[in-house]
């Protein structure tokens, strides 16, 4: 079984345990995930399968999505409501406060990542450290916020805003930051993930409503996920020399104004093969990865 599955991943699951699951229902050995969801976390999930999974890498650029819930007067040691609490202080912050709290963390910045993470420190994951007791200096990520949207005002010291954000941003650092910036602390205590890789929630499929017999029924092309790159359209032999590793000249491909790094969907008639990226200097589309093979070519 081949192609990608959006998934709505449920709460109390971490995104491996969700792969695994749809591994078992598909009785498919190949399966891989985009975009690492917290445990507490619930909404889309890409999820490749079969040769597909070498995708899974170049859909990690993209921007994001989420709902979350916000308590204030709070702060844990892993910046959600799952963790250990570490203070707890009055809160005596208005509506005005809190938009122009939210207001205050639109735009590009830098941000620290939550201790609990699995962000690596030499070679070891954060969180790893954390559960050892130990603490380190952790590096700020360049990251941008493109909007905070208020969904509901402010009560019983809690609130719940909808965010749009760039890679590489911590939906549970922004709560922290949001706590610490308006002089109470704060701790994220919900989290859903709304879009994500270029899909909605609304396209997503529920885990319990999966079966090993509508699996397949839920399994879209791979080249869904890959649309937004240009398409390189081959002729019988470069098909079979792209496939068995040769690379696309500039010259005998109908394609101007290319980009350095860009990537492409190389296509054989309405067969994606696979993702060619451009190599400027040497005038010509290498191989990223191979998906599919011609008729009668390839494994």
């Amino acid at each position: 079984m081949q192609g990608l599955l959006l998934l709505n991943k449920p709460e109390g699951k971490t995104s491996f345990s969700a792969v695994a699951a749809v591994k078992r229902l598909a009785h498919e050995k190949k399966v891989g995930h985009t975009g690492t969801l917290d445990p507490m976390a619930t909404g889309v999930l890409p999820i490749f399968l079969g040769r597909a999974t070498a995708l899974s890498g170049l859909l990690l650029d993209g921007d994001k999505r989420y709902i979350a819930g916000v308590k204030l007067g709070i702060t844990t040691d892993t910046d959600d409501i799952t963790g250990k609490v570490l203070t707890q202080n009055s809160v005596n912050v208005t509506d005005e406060q809190l938009q122009g709290a939210l207001e205050h963390f639109v735009g590009k910045q830098e941000q620290i990542p939550p201790m609990y993470s699995a962000i690596k420190k030499d070679g070891v994951r954060l969180y790893a450290l954390a559960r050892e007791g130990k603490t380190v200096e952790i590096t700020p990520r360049n990251i941008e916020i493109y909007g905070i949207e208020l969904l509901s005002a402010l009560e019983n010291n809690t609130f719940v805003i909808d965010v749009h954000v760039s890679k590489g941003t911590y939906i549970r650092s922004l709560a922290r930051d949001i706590g610490e910036y308006l002089g109470c602390g704060a701790t994220l205590t919900s989290l859903e993930r709304t879009y994500a890789a270029g899909f909605d929630i609304e396209n997503c499929v529920k885990l319990d409503d999966l079966t090993p017999e509508n699996i397949s029924s839920y399994i879209l092309s791979e080249e869904t996920a890959v649309k937004h790159f240009r398409e390189i359209g081959v002729t019988d032999k470069q098909a079979v020399r792209f496939c068995n590793g040769g690379q696309l000249g500039f010259d005998r491909i109908k394609i101007t104004d290319i980009k350095d790094g860009e990537l492409f969907r190389v296509k054989y008639g309405e067969k994606l093969l696979g993702i060619g990226i451009a190599e400027c200097e040497k005038q010509w589309i290498a191989i990223k990865c191979i998906l599919n093979y011609p008729e009668g070519e390839g494994r």
